[in-house]
């Protein structure tokens, strides 16, 4: 404890180390067994609690797959973390090669994702990500993982676990995002980010500061709010029904004690 972010698992019969845990960025600073010995929890410097599962120890061991990359029986966010704590390395036997293929770059990283939450112990779930700060990391292997896309199954199953991810951390602040498309036409979404649960409203106001549209969203839970199916959706109307015309408009994002406003265009 305090030393680096690896933990080393003894045998106190033998004095053999059975296995390395990586996942921490920074030095460990406390660990806990759970009281039936099933799981580890460890704490870090750099701002993270995971939970580890031990069953591959404590009830035998099991057949270890290339995207397990930390063989501790399950695909979880620790084993994300240990290939992206790899990247850019190349050489024989490492830790975060899935592919074999000699080097640590997003595409192993996919691989992993693309087999999230396979168990080849069973038992204990995924470890939790309790830095906010973790929504920047996740988005930004997403946009690595979007741009290195090949229109694979296995980009397509790793991209999806990765936006699902980013949906579930929670940011370290409240943003109001750029919407997309912008300029659009007929219609456009409003991400945003909760630091904190809220009751959120977004207007749309014309350049002279009169309400266009204004969409009460409800109570939310702190979150990641970006993708479709969560942002806030404009389709280009006005309260009373009639398409809004070409211009510039503001959009404001109120959430809690939270507000800021941006630009976006219509264009025809």
């Amino acid at each position: 404890i305090g030393g680096g972010p690896d933990l080393r698992l003894w045998d106190v019969n033998t004095r053999q180390v059975i296995t390395t845990l990586r996942g921490h960025t920074a030095g460990v600073r406390s660990v806990a067994f759970s009281p039936n010995g099933d799981t580890l929890g460890s704490g870090s410097s750099d701002g993270t609690v995971l939970l580890w599962d031990m069953t591959p120890w404590t009830g035998g061991n099991t057949d270890v797959v290339p995207w397990d990359a930390n063989g501790d029986g399950l695909v979880n966010i620790i084993d994300l973390v240990t290939v992206a704590s790899a990247f850019g390395s190349s050489g024989a036997d490492l830790p975060g090669d899935v592919n074999g293929d000699g080097a640590v770059n997003i595409v192993d990283l996919v691989t992993v994702a693309s087999h999230f939450g396979e168990s080849t112990a069973g038992g204990a779930g995924s470890p939790r990500l309790s830095r906010g700060g973790d929504s920047a990391v996740i988005e930004k292997w997403l946009r690595q993982a979007r741009r290195a896309d090949d229109g694979s199954e296995t980009f397509r199953k790793g991209i999806a676990v990765l936006e699902r991810l980013l949906a579930t951390t929670t940011p370290d602040e409240t943003r109001l995002l750029a919407n997309y498309p912008n300029p659009f036409n007929p219609e456009t979404w409003i991400p945003f980010e909760l630091s904190e649960p809220a009751e959120v409203t977004v207007t749309v106001y014309d350049t002279r500061g009169h309400v266009v549209r204004r969409m009460e969203l409800g109570y939310r839970a702190a979150g990641v709010y970006r993708t479709a199916d969560r942002a806030a959706h404009w389709d280009g109307r006005r309260e009373q029904g009639e398409a809004a015309a070409s211009g510039v408009y503001v959009y404001e994002l109120r959430a809690g004690d939270y507000w800021d406003a941006r630009r976006m265009v219509i264009r025809k």
